[in-house]
């Protein structure tokens, strides 16, 4: 659970950005996401290994 101490005389506006700034931080939105569905082992497996080698070629072109 996040908690945002509120000081005495804040701004409502710049305690909500805080809070938002380390929601954002914290990766609990693209944790939940990710719990929506589930994803095979394998299938996210091949993911990783086809990003990997997209990643891969851009570098070598860039090196070009």
């Amino acid at each position: 659970m996040l908690r945002i101490p509120v000081k005495e005389g804040e701004n409502i506006d710049r305690a909500l950005k805080r809070y938002k700034r380390k929601f954002d931080r914290t990766g609990t939105k693209r944790a939940l996401n990710s719990r929506k569905q589930f994803i095979k082992p394998s299938v996210e497996r091949r993911a990783q290994i086809q990003k990997a080698q997209y990643v891969q070629t851009l570098r070598d072109q860039e090196s070009i």
